[in-house]
C-alpha cells in the first residue's frame, strides 16, 4: 500500500514521510524542488514525482508515476500571504484558492481510482488555526482553508464507508514556509505567549496525528477538523 503526500519536502510533510516510512509504509512524496525530494526519497525509499500544484498537469502525472494500491493521501500544501484585505488583489484570492483548494480536489480525484482498490482508505488535508479563530491580514489565506473545511466534511460523506476524510488546523509552525515570522526571536516568542502551551508547533507536533489519522488505528474518525494549535482556537493564553 502506497500514501502519496503532496508538499513531502517541507517540515509537516518530511516528518510525516519519515514517520509513514518508518513503520514500513511505502511513500511517493510530491514536491517542486528535485534535489530535496531526492534526497528524502533516498533517505526513506520513496518514490516522487517533481512539479508544482499549480500546474494542472501534475496530478495525472502523478497518477502514472505512483504503484497502487494506493490506502493513503496527504496534502500537506499551505501558503502564508499575510496582507490587510485592500491590500489583497483578485490574484492574490484566486492564488491562494487553488493552491490551497483546488489543489486538494484535483489531488483527491487523482488519487481516487487507485485508493478504490484498496480495502480502506484515508484523506487528509490541512487547514488552519485561523479559519477558527479570526487573524487580521489573514482574509485570503483563512478564505481558502475554510473552504478546505467544507471539502473535508463533503467528501467525507461522500466516499464513506471506505474511505475516511479528516482535517488538520495547526497554529504557527516552525517550517520553512513560516520563516518569514519566526525568523525573528524576538517576534516568535511574542507569538508563542499567545498559545495557552507558550510556544510554536513544531513539525513532529502535527506529524504524530497525521500519521495517526492516516492509519488504521484511526479507522473510526472521519468527517474532522481537528486543533493542532497549542490551544489556540479555544483556550486563553495566560497574562
Amino acid at each position: 500500500m502506497y500514501t502519496v503526500i503532496y508538499g513531502g519536502t517541507g517540515g509537516i510533510g518530511a516528518a510525516l514521510a519519515r514517520r509513514v516510512a518508518a513503520k514500513g509504509g511505502h511513500v511517493h512524496l510530491v514536491a517542486r524542488n528535485e534535489n530535496k525530494l531526492l534526497a528524502l526519497a533516498t533517505e526513506i525509499g520513496a518514490t516522487f514525482t517533481v512539479g508544482d500544484v499549480l500546474d494542472p498537469s501534475l496530478y495525472q502525472r502523478v497518477t502514472a508515476d505512483v504503484a497502487r494500491p494506493v490506502s493513503g493521501l496527504a496534502y500537506c500544501v499551505g501558503s502564508i500571504n499575510l496582507k490587510p484585505v485592500g491590500r489583497l488583489s483578485e490574484a492574490d484570492f484566486l492564488t491562494d484558492f487553488r493552491l490551497n483548494a483546488l489543489g486538494a480536489v484535483e489531488a483527491v480525484k487523482a488519487a481516487l481510482p487507485a485508493m478504490k482498490q484498496a480495502e480502506r482508505g484515508s484523506i487528509l488535508l490541512f487547514s488552519t488555526v485561523a479559519v477558527a479563530t479570526g487573524f487580521t491580514g489573514h482574509a485570503s489565506v483563512a478564505m481558502a482553508k475554510g473552504a478546505v473545511e467544507g471539502l473535508t466534511r463533503a467528501l467525507a460523506a461522500e466516499l464513506a464507508p471506505h474511505i475516511r476524510v479528516n482535517c488538520l488546523a495547526p497554529s504557527l509552525v516552525r517550517t520553512d514556509l513560516a520563516a518569514s515570522i519566526t525568523a525573528s526571536e524576538q517576534m516568535a516568542a511574542a507569538i508563542a505567549k499567545m498559545h495557552p502551551l507558550q510556544r510554536l508547533g513544531e513539525a513532529e507536533d502535527v506529524a504524530a496525528l497525521a500519521a495517526f489519522l492516516l492509519s488504521s488505528d484511526a479507522d473510526w474518525i472521519t468527517g474532522q477538523i481537528i486543533g493542532v494549535d497549542g490551544g489556540r482556537s479555544t483556550l486563553s493564553a495566560r497574562g
